[in-house]
């Protein structure tokens, strides 16, 4: 079963930033568009951003726009979520996730099912 580790969570007051770092084997990620997901207390796992194989294009939920970014750095094989301006509406497990293929397309991107690996998630709080 694939790994991804995700780190960087933690409790964070309004307005703050924070940079989450998720890992994966190197055939994996070398394989695979990547994508962020985040699930709140009581709520669906949502969307967040996601990154093409390659690291060329990239796409994000209309809440997150302007706010976060997603970036990649495939000699590592770990892909990042940096986050500016955290509001409580933030707060959530966040989660990265492989595709099983190096594009983003819409409509698909979005969409959990079409991402084959999952890691374990890390917490993100946003103090008001």
């Amino acid at each position: 079963q694939v790994q991804l580790v995700e780190s960087g969570g933690g409790l964070v007051q309004t307005g703050g930033s924070l940079r989450l770092s998720c890992a994966a084997p190197r055939r994996t990620f070398s394989s695979s568009a990547m994508g962020w997901f985040r699930q709140a207390p009581g709520k669906e796992r949502e969307f967040v951003a996601a990154i093409s194989g390659s690291g060329t294009y990239t796409a994000y939920a209309d809440a997150v726009k302007g706010g976060f970014t997603v970036s990649r750095d495939n000699a590592k094989n770990t892909v990042y979520l940096h986050m500016n301006s955290l509001n409580p509406k933030d707060t959530a497990v966040y989660y990265c996730a492989a595709r099983r293929s190096t594009v983003i397309t819409s409509p698909q991107y979005p969409i959990s099912e079409s991402y084959g690996a999952w890691g374990q998630g890390t917490q993100v709080t946003v103090s008001s």
